[in-house]
């Protein structure tokens, strides 16, 4: 595939018609697109938080941001031996965060960036693409407080592409093709906001919500989020 004739619009294009483009390596400077015959989705109202992960999230004197440190958290999501992304689709996400359809969650511990995720979104959709952990249960509380985060600006559909067991684990499903695709369009038939006004849930909010969405988590805490 011709590198040069992807652009952040086609990416676009891609994913509100069902794929996501991959590489086979860091180094592979081939970008190909997939749709599985099975899609891993994170069901919005049925996250799994254990009682581990509650305490994590109540106890840790962890800070929580957003979109405030997108392309450290994407570069850290390819620190690894094998990754996905390479230089052509780091660039294509960066340029999506600058367009506001590409966001991200960061978990910090002082000023060490320890766990993140990172997604893009169209209409009521939450594609998300990669996380990391530096830190035990560092990314499973990334992920609580992005679900949390979701049911707040009205998403409905939470896209993790594959079905790993650490997903399952969380409450991840897989379902088929057909079936992603139509709630795919019904969640383009809308919008929703990564950053409801107002938003600033505490932790204990996070801690209790088990993402079923039973609340906004509009308050005035300003230590855990932004």
């Amino acid at each position: 595939m011709n590198q040069q004739a992807i652009t952040p619009e086609i990416l676009l294009r891609a994913y509100a018609a069902g794929i996501f483009p991959m590489a086979e390596g860091r180094d592979d400077p081939e970008i190909h697109w997939v749709d599985p015959r099975r899609r891993g989705i994170l069901p919005l109202d049925g996250f799994h938080i254990s009682r581990s992960l509650r305490r994590t999230i109540l106890r840790s004197p962890w800070r929580v941001t957003a979109d405030t440190a997108f392309a450290a958290t994407v570069e850290a999501c390819a620190d690894r031996d094998e990754t996905w992304i390479n230089d052509t689709i780091f660039a294509l996400y960066v340029a999506l965060h600058r367009t506001g359809h590409a966001h991200s969650v960061e978990v910090w511990e002082g000023s060490d960036l320890i766990g993140g995720v990172y997604g893009v979104t169209l209409g009521r959709a939450f594609f998300g693409e990669s996380m990391f952990s530096r830190r035990t249960d560092a990314s499973k509380l990334a992920l609580a407080w992005t679900v949390h985060r979701l049911n707040a600006g009205g998403f409905t559909l939470f896209d993790t592409q594959f079905l790993t067991p650490h997903l399952r684990s969380l409450g991840g499903v897989e379902i088929p093709r057909h079936d992603y695709h139509r709630r795919l369009a019904a969640a383009l038939d809308g919008r929703g906001s990564f950053s409801p006004a107002g938003y600033s849930p505490s932790p204990s909010e996070v801690a209790g919500s088990s993402g079923a969405g039973t609340g906004s988590g509009v308050t005035q805490r300003s230590t855990q989020t932004s």
